[in-house]
């Protein structure tokens, strides 16, 4: 009778294996990345003299969303809108989260009142604003949901031009942010490298759209559609093409380096050069049945110019070392997903400025001390020129939480 069970599961085994998934194919999931136009139908986001913020968000991810489909047959884009359509800030959230998407790119147009001089890209990603034109441009985003008639019960009462309402922002714990401010080093890379924009660096800030999403995500403001110069530049073909490609290549480094990182190798390719495609700007209704072509350098030539060595820079300086158990404050200055030179400009003169490696990035640090008091007013004295600076601390070499680390510097001072 044993012996009669033995072949009825061996049978039944054979029966169910050619349904069982194929552990073997490990690319056979879709890469899945949502774009999201900001704004959109009786939302116009902000308006410049001759065109709608919502109108070039849309142009710009319905192109980037083209290459990539165009291009990556392992990649399932999705639109939180294709169309001039008003959808609500966590409606486009839970759009990524059903789709359980690998990124989320959020596509904005910046603008400043009074201004008509300022230019420059900037990439952001979900955090405490450490400035109050950070805090601005996140009021501006967020103001989205008082075109929703019952925002304060779906916010749970959150206010986007209120200050107190962004003290929520201050503890919250992200655990894609590495991910996200990596992927946002590389848009603002390519923005200053291919696109030739004026690189506004990466910031954080308090996004309600970013706050809801469960994945890797940023928000890109192209630039300005309150300088004259900026806005005409938007509502070329020249300017819409080349930020959809600055971004369609910071988003092809970004899914090459998460493969070889989970699957141990890549099949994505990043091309020396990317043809554009032929449809028209649109104004509101996007023609989405064009298609554009891009040209794909064989896998030896993206081997070989990521071989490419780049020539050797002057070395910062090292981090402070520390005595057994004593804490070391810094002050972070800015991020960057490359080595800098001493001599960068972003340094803005600075000397003997720090750097540690964190989620493959590089974070430089300036003004080290034991002496919490004394960073804090090292801190205050850069303020000018490094508006987003926070602290951090380090124990026996390694970062610790900064609360903790105050706390217990007090407690030794007493």
């Amino acid at each position: 009778m044993k012996q009669v069970y033995k072949y009825i599961l061996l049978f039944c085994i054979g029966l169910w294996l050619p349904w069982l998934p194929d552990c073997s194919t490990a690319w056979a999931k879709d890469f899945v990345v949502v774009i999201d136009p900001g704004h959109g139908g009786h939302d116009p986001g902000a308006v410049g003299r001759i065109s709608k913020e919502k109108n070039i968000n849309l142009n710009v991810a319905l192109k980037l969303g083209r290459l990539i489909k165009n291009n990556n047959d392992d990649v399932k884009v999705i639109f939180t809108r294709s169309t001039d359509v008003f959808i609500p800030l966590d409606r486009r959230a839970e759009i990524a989260n059903d789709a359980k998407a690998d990124l989320f790119i959020s596509i904005h147009t910046n603008s400043v009142a009074g201004s008509r001089t300022v230019k420059g890209a900037s990439t952001w990603t979900l955090g405490l604003a450490k400035s109050e034109a950070n805090l601005a441009v996140a009021k501006r985003e967020n103001s989205v949901i008082l075109y929703e008639s019952d925002y304060k019960t779906r916010y749970a009462g959150f206010n986007p031009n209120s200050a107190e309402s962004y003290i929520i922002f201050e503890f919250m714990q992200d655990k894609y942010m590495s991910q996200s401010v990596h992927l946002a080093s590389l848009v603002q890379k390519e923005f200053r490298n291919t696109c030739n924009r004026i690189d506004r660096g990466v910031h954080q800030a308090g996004f309600l759209v970013l706050k809801a999403s469960a994945m890797p995500s940023i928000l890109v403001e192209l630039g300005f559609i309150s300088t004259p110069e900026e806005e005409a530049y938007l509502n070329t073909e020249e300017g819409l093409s080349s930020l959809s490609k600055g971004i369609y290549r910071a988003f092809l480094r970004y899914k090459r380096e998460h493969e070889i990182r989970i699957n141990g190798s890549s099949r994505t390719v990043i091309p020396q050069n990317i043809e554009d495609d032929t449809t028209k700007a649109i104004t509101a209704t996007p023609d989405s049945s064009k298609k554009d072509s891009s040209s794909r350098t064989s896998q030896s030539q993206e081997v070989k110019q990521e071989q490419k060595v780049e020539k050797t820079v002057v070395p910062l300086v090292e981090p402070n070392a520390a005595t057994k158990d004593e804490i070391i404050f810094k002050i972070q200055i800015l991020t960057s997903s490359s080595s800098l030179k001493s001599t960068d400009k972003r340094f803005k003169g600075l000397k003997e400025v720090e750097y540690y490696q964190e989620g493959g990035l590089y974070k430089y640090t300036y003004g080290a001390s034991a002496d919490y008091n004394k960073v804090l007013r090292t801190k205050r004295s850069i303020s000018t020129d490094f508006k987003d600076a926070f602290i951090i601390a380090f124990k026996e070499g390694k970062k610790m939480d900064v609360n903790a680390a105050i706390s217990e510097f007090k407690k030794n001072r007493k």
